[in-house]
């Protein structure tokens, strides 16, 4: 609605996860080459946290689009999912034909792991949202990760989630699953600093040429809403963009930004 009055190509501050408007803080960097560094190394197991919109699904995507074609990659957004399921999503993500017989699809999930090792592939299993994975998931987890040769592990597993994951992954039940867990890292909001290049990088993204502005106050207000979650924050400078096209404005103040945070809490 307000993209030809600022001039954007497109919204600046969609909540989907788009690696284009990935912004590189220090802490994403550093879960980014965590993972990174944990596949390269076949780590077998990796595990990432963050609050609600911290921006792991973003960094996970961001990785997808570089880890080039020596990697195979499964990627399960639902984690609803009973043993059986969980493993026939795998071999559909992985373009395989999915069996209803376990033993059979676990044949077959083991053997194209083996024929990718022949080939000089790695294979990558992405759970998003893992702190709702059931404790019986998890464990079918830890068996997967048992495909294996002599000399290395031929599944590597990447667990995200909220913090909940690492109370979860904290239970005693689970423990032989955690002691396999080589690399974390935890996913904190940005700084404040952070978060004013983040809405500029999203801006310059979509083609703006210094318009619009948000003055000093505005952005204390942003920052103290979202505390640094970069989905608060997309959802705030949406609504204060919207605020400032609906009166004209390019020059958001600590008003637009106050009212943008009324009509997001349901308080006209």
């Amino acid at each position: 609605m307000y993209n030809d009055f600022y001039g954007f190509r497109e919204a600046p501050f969609n909540i989907t996860p788009d690696p284009r408007f990935l912004f590189f803080s220090d802490r994403h960097r550093e879960a980014y080459n965590h993972i990174l560094f944990g596949l390269r190394e076949r780590k077998g197991f990796i595990q990432v946290t963050g609050e609600v919109g911290a921006g792991k699904t973003t960094v996970c995507r961001a990785l997808l689009e570089e880890l080039g074609p020596r990697y195979r990659t499964a990627l399960i957004l639902n984690p609803f999912l009973t043993g059986d399921q969980l493993l026939r999503s795998i071999l559909i993500e992985l373009g395989l034909e999915p069996s209803d017989d376990r033993v059979t699809a676990l044949q077959r999930l083991n053997q194209y792991l083996l024929d990718q090792l022949a080939e000089g592939n790695d294979v990558v299993l992405l759970i998003d949202e893992a702190q709702d994975l059931s404790f019986d998931l998890l464990e079918q987890i830890r068996l997967l990760s048992n495909l294996e040769t002599d000399q290395r592990k031929l599944l590597q597993i990447v667990l995200l989630g909220q913090p909940e994951l690492r109370e979860k992954l904290d239970d005693p039940r689970l423990r032989q699953l955690r002691q396999r867990i080589t690399v974390r890292y935890h996913l904190a909001p940005l700084s404040r600093q952070e978060m004013e290049s983040y809405i500029q990088h999203r801006l310059q993204v979509v083609g703006a040429n210094g318009r619009p502005s948000f003055n000093r106050w505005a952005l204390g207000s942003i920052y103290r809403y979202s505390g640094g979650v970069p989905r608060l924050v997309n959802a705030v400078c949406d609504k204060a963009l919207l605020c400032g096209y609906v009166e004209g404005d390019d020059h958001l103040t600590w008003r637009h930004v106050r009212r943008a945070i009324r009509e997001l809490e349901g308080n006209f």
